[in-house]
């Protein structure tokens, strides 16, 4: 049995080669037809687009993304040729939700925010958008939710929630069809109904903000600032909009350990289950240098403008950065 893996998807050799099978890492960007032509399995990232092209006349019976997303898996495709596939629902929730709470303090810190009289309009609210409404209300935030599907009280508009927040985080996946269509959601005509002058911010999918749009928003002062985690077309993003925002990171928001680890044990699970493969034993998060002392403080923690800083410095490093990503804990 051979597996093709990522090679940037962490914590897992040990663990598939308790397993017994045959493993074969590669760059995700770099996958090739004649890589997964014989191979049983393969288990990818956002970087790697699994379609026809890639997988026709191959072998693979799964394939298991280490994402939440699955935009770049072409589902239809696989289920016709009758390949399973998986993602990882929830996996880097708790990563995201301390992105966007530490990005929350850092404003209060240099945006003079008071969080706890500033209204946050969440779009979304799912396995992360769900998280974030928690630790918004920790942080003593009035908070709004949209999330039509959801219904109830999340059935807030778009519209209202420009109408009424400050800050509008976005935690929805990308959709192009069906009732609640969410490519370029945050487009020209968005940014354009604005009132308010709010903070953006996306740690979804790049195509959910148009980046186009956003750079006009604030360059004519239609929004105050922007954060921005995912972008359209990565790793070739949009760099005047880079340096104009807040904070600007390399798709890093869920690259916590935890999150990491969540992933790669639910990839395991998935292998395991469906090729019936003895379980090993669950893999742990690495633990933080002996000498790392902690206030209590969360930006002690996790500072994203460290990671922002470096980006801005070096826009053209931003597939390294995400390869080559140091270790960050959520919690001691």
């Amino acid at each position: 049995m051979k597996f093709v893996i990522d090679n940037k998807i962490p914590y897992l050799r040990e663990t598939i080669a308790a397993m017994g099978v045959e493993a074969i890492y590669i760059d995700g960007s770099s996958i090739t037809t004649a890589d997964v032509k014989d191979a049983d399995a393969l288990v990818v990232r956002t970087r790697t687009v699994c379609n026809e092209a890639l997988l026709k006349d191959s072998k693979v019976k799964l394939i298991v993304t280490a994402t939440i997303g699955y935009d770049h898996l072409d589902t239809e495709y696989l289920n016709c040729a009758d390949i399973a596939w998986y993602n990882c629902p929830g996996c880097n929730a708790g990563s995201v939700a301390q992105y966007v709470r530490n990005c929350l303090l850092l404003m209060e810190q240099d945006l003079q925010l008071d969080l706890h009289n500033t209204t946050l309009g969440i779009v979304g609210c799912g396995h992360v958008g769900s998280k974030v409404l928690y630790e918004a209300r920790q942080l003593g935030m009035n908070v709004i939710v949209s999330d039509p599907p959801l219904g109830g009280l999340y059935k807030r508009s778009l519209e209202e929630l420009a109408e009424e927040a400050d800050i509008i985080t976005f935690h929805v996946p990308l959709t192009e069809d069906g009732d609640y269509p969410t490519l370029h959601l945050a487009d020209e005509s968005f940014f354009n109904s604005l009132t308010r002058c709010p903070i953006i911010i996306n740690t979804s999918r790049g195509a959910v903000v148009n980046n186009i749009a956003l750079l006009d928003a604030l360059t004519t002062g239609k929004i105050r600032q922007a954060v921005i985690d995912t972008w359209e077309n990565e790793p070739r993003i949009l760099q005047p909009l880079l340096q104009q925002v807040y904070i600007g990171t390399p798709h890093i928001a869920g690259y916590s350990a935890e999150g990491k680890t969540n992933a790669s044990n639910m990839v395991v699970d998935a292998l395991c289950s469906y090729f019936n493969l003895p379980h090993p034993k669950p893999i742990e998060p690495p633990s933080l240098p002996a000498d790392f002392k902690y206030t209590g403080n969360p930006l002690e923690l996790y500072n994203p403008k460290t990671d922002s800083d470096l980006l801005k410095k070096n826009p053209e490093l931003f597939e390294y950065f995400r390869g080559h990503y140091p270790l960050r804990r959520e919690h001691i």
